[in-house]
């Protein structure tokens, strides 16, 4: 998979997510199987229990099955994930 600034538009249900950076010490350490996004959170397994992490507050790293790791601001993926198909972002390099 090509890394490039059309990776939000990416589906992330079902791929390994970890928080990587929060301000919230509570998410720091939070890893495993992205199980539901909404507008404003995902839904990770981790060891059998469910944790819900608000997008905003949170570095993400995910892991797609081609093996591509990528980290992404949560702050770029708040809005329904429906609506982030219509998103155009800046070219940043």
């Amino acid at each position: 998979m090509k890394v490039t600034p059309d990776i939000i538009r990416e589906e992330f249900i079902g791929t390994n997510g970890a928080v990587t950076n929060s301000p919230h010490a509570g998410y720091l350490g939070i890893c495993g199987e992205v199980l539901d996004e909404t507008r404003n959170t995902f839904t990770i397994q981790q060891d059998g229990a469910t944790k819900c992490v608000v997008k905003d507050q949170a570095v993400f790293q995910f892991q797609f099955s081609d093996g591509t790791v990528v980290e992404i601001d949560g702050k770029l993926l708040v809005g329904k994930p429906e609506d982030r198909l219509k998103k155009t972002m800046k070219r940043l390099w």
